[in-house]
Parts: C-alpha cells; sequence; structure tokens
C-alpha cells in the first residue's frame, strides 16, 4: 500500500469518527431539547398546583382558628353546652387541624418538586449551549478537513496563507449558521414552544375559569403565531431577499433598512445619491451584504440612535457611505472574535475595492467603500 493511499485512509477514517462524533453530539442536543420542553410543562403543572394548594390552605387555615376560637369559648363556659356539643367542637377543631397540616406537607413537596424542576431546567439548559458550542467547534473541523480548503487551495499557494483564509472561511460560514441558529431558537422556536406550553393550559382553563378565559387564551396564541411568522420571514429576507434579483440593490436596500428600523427602534435613513440603475449580480450582492453588516454590527456592538446609509452609482465606481452616532471605538486596539470587519475587508479586497473606517470611542464610527465598475 502506497503512503498516498494509507493517508488517504486515515483521513477517511478520520472523517468517518468526526461525523459520528458531531451525530452524536447532536443527538444528546436534541434530546436535552426535548427534556427541556417536556420539563417546563411539569413546571407549569407543578406551579398551578402550588397555587391551588396555597388558596386551599389558607381557606382551610381560616376555618381552623374559627374552629380553635369555638372550641375555646366551649371549653370556658362547660356547663352552658351539652355533651354532644363539646364533642362536635373538638372533632371539628381537630378535623381542620389534621387537613391544614396535610395541606401544609402537599405544598412544601410541591414547592421542594418545583425548586428541583428549575434546577434542571437550568442544567438543561447549560447542556443545550455546550452541546451546541461543540457541535460549531465539530463542524469548523469537519469542514475544514473536506472541502473549504480544497477549494481555496487553487487561489492560495503559500500553507500557512491558506490554512488561515480557509479557517475564516469556515469561521464565518459556522458565524452565520449560528447567527441563524439562534435567531431561529430565541425567535420562532421558543414562540412555538410557549404556543405548544400555553395551547396544553387552555383545556385546563376552560375547566377551571371557563369559555371566557379560555378563549382570552386562545386569542392570545394567535398573536404568537402571527409573530412567529413574521419573525421568520424576517430571518428568511436576511438570509437572501429575492427583491435584489428583481428590483436591484438601491430599492432591496431601503426595504431592508426600513424594516431593520422597525425591528430594532432605530433611527435610520437611507439617500440615493445617483441614479437608480442595475449593477453586475456580484456588486449588488456584495454592496447588499456589506450594507447589512454594518448596520447589524452597529446595532451590536454601537447602540446607536440613528444611522445613516448614503449610496452614489458613478460611471466607474460605486460609493457607499454608513455613519452612525454609537460607542464608537478604539481603531488602534485588535479585539479578539472582532470578525465582522474583517469579513468586510476582506469583500473589499475581492471586488478590488477600498474601504475607509473612521471611529473613535463615544463619537460613532463612519464607513467609506469604493467599489470600481467592471461592466
Amino acid at each position: 500500500m502506497s503512503k498516498k493511499t494509507m493517508l488517504d485512509d486515515i483521513l477517511d477514517k478520520m472523517l468517518e469518527t468526526v461525523s459520528q462524533s458531531k451525530e452524536q453530539v447532536f443527538d444528546i442536543t436534541e434530546q436535552s431539547r426535548n427534556d427541556y420542553s417536556q420539563l417546563q410543562v411539569e413546571l407549569a403543572r407543578v406551579q398551578m398546583k402550588v397555587a391551588t394548594v396555597i388558596e386551599e390552605s389558607d381557606r382551610l387555615e381560616r376555618q381552623a382558628r374559627f374552629a380553635r376560637n369555638r372550641l375555646s369559648e366551649v371549653s370556658k363556659n362547660f356547663d352552658k353546652y351539652t355533651d354532644e356539643e363539646v364533642r362536635n367542637a373538638y372533632e371539628m377543631a381537630n378535623d381542620f387541624q389534621v387537613k391544614l397540616a396535610l395541606y401544609r406537607q402537599e405544598e412544601t413537596q410541591l414547592r421542594e418538586h418545583r425548586d428541583t424542576l428549575e434546577r434542571r431546567l437550568i442544567g438543561l439548559q447549560d447542556t443545550i449551549k455546550k452541546a451546541e458550542k461543540l457541535v460549531g467547534q465539530i463542524s469548523v473541523v469537519l469542514n475544514y478537513l473536506t472541502s473549504d480548503l480544497q477549494q481555496v487551495s487553487e487561489l492560495i499557494k503559500d500553507a500557512k496563507e491558506m490554512q488561515e483564509f480557509g479557517l475564516k472561511i469556515i469561521e464565518a460560514q459556522e458565524e452565520e449558521r449560528k447567527r441563524v441558529s439562534r435567531e431561529i431558537h430565541d425567535g420562532p422556536a421558543q414562540m412555538m414552544a410557549n404556543v405548544l406550553l400555553r395551547s396544553e393550559l387552555v383545556e385546563r382553563i376552560y375547566r377551571e375559569n371557563g369559555i371566557e378565559d379560555a378563549l382570552k387564551e386562545i386569542r392570545d396564541l394567535r398573536v404568537m403565531v402571527k409573530n412567529s411568522l413574521s419573525e421568520v420571514r424576517r430571518i428568511i429576507y436576511d438570509l437572501r431577499p429575492m427583491a435584489l434579483d428583481d428590483l436591484g440593490v438601491i430599492p432591496t436596500l431601503a426595504k431592508y433598512l426600513k424594516n431593520f428600523q422597525e425591528h430594532t427602534g432605530i433611527t435610520v435613513s437611507f439617500r440615493n445619491l445617483g441614479k437608480e440603475e442595475r449593477l453586475p449580480a456580484i456588486l449588488e450582492i456584495a454592496i447588499f451584504r456589506f450594507v447589512q453588516e454594518a448596520v447589524q454590527n452597529a446595532y451590536k456592538h454601537a447602540k446607536p440612535k440613528e444611522v445613516q446609509v448614503k449610496m452614489e452609482i458613478k460611471a466607474t465606481k460605486v460609493v457607499v457611505v454608513i455613519k452612525d452616532d454609537g460607542a464608537g471605538f478604539d481603531q488602534s486596539e485588535k479585539k479578539e472574535g472582532a470578525f465582522g470587519l474583517l469579513g468586510m475587508k476582506e469583500r473589499v479586497n475581492m471586488l478590488k475595492g477600498e474601504l475607509t473606517i473612521d471611529s473613535k470611542v463615544n463619537k460613532g464610527t463612519l464607513i467609506m467603500l469604493v467599489i470600481p465598475i467592471h461592466k
């Protein structure tokens, strides 16, 4: 067996092992999510039971207090009451005291059960986060070993540069996948979980509180489903707006920035200073993604009140300016994990463009992009 064949066999086994490990971790994550959802339903049931038991305990406490007062009165005026009345007063006080003790014991057990469920939920949440992070790390390794470095190897000859650039591409892919996964998990998935949880409570609410409360709960569910649908559409639009192919980059940016303003509450202004004309598809995609990345970075890191976007298509170039009044940053400091700006620079370099960034702490940030047009 040649050395190349041996190396191929080793790599194949390595890929198979890594792939199996990824699947196993993914299965653990899914099982943890299922357990988490079931525990949420159980916790809601226990919380309702605790409330019911507390209410019943309070009622019994009042009745037991009345029975004790009655027994005290009978004991003080023993000769005024018959033996039957004395016995009834004693038995009533004793019965209420026993029932109250039982309910308090049940309340203590339910509270302990509730606390245990809450601790298990926190533990499962931590397990899910760690498992998701591990899946992402395994995906980076798996992609690195399979296709991504093979594709860029034709463009990059130096081994060290090839490795670094390949890892950047993979990290960008995984970061985007993680972002979409997080948005779906925190948005539609969480809403659907709440819908499922609350739908299981509708029947109980109907039995205990009547049709009006049940109908109110159903109306709330409709609002949640509507919000979830809107969130799904927004995520799909962020991935790839269809208007970009149909209408071009200027109308698509105007619509995206309007939706961004409604979603974030940040005031966003967009001005096109030149002609509204179509550009080569690669330029339109690049410009859209650049503006998208810039305003998202401002929203996540700078917390601005206002973002201004200006664009001008000239005869030989496109100029885009994004300005915000946010926190800004010190350009002399290199922040670990600041991949957004690095990704923008790589995108601009591929298009033979120029990128200028001017930012100061508490003074906002101005980003200018100049891309040549090669028709």
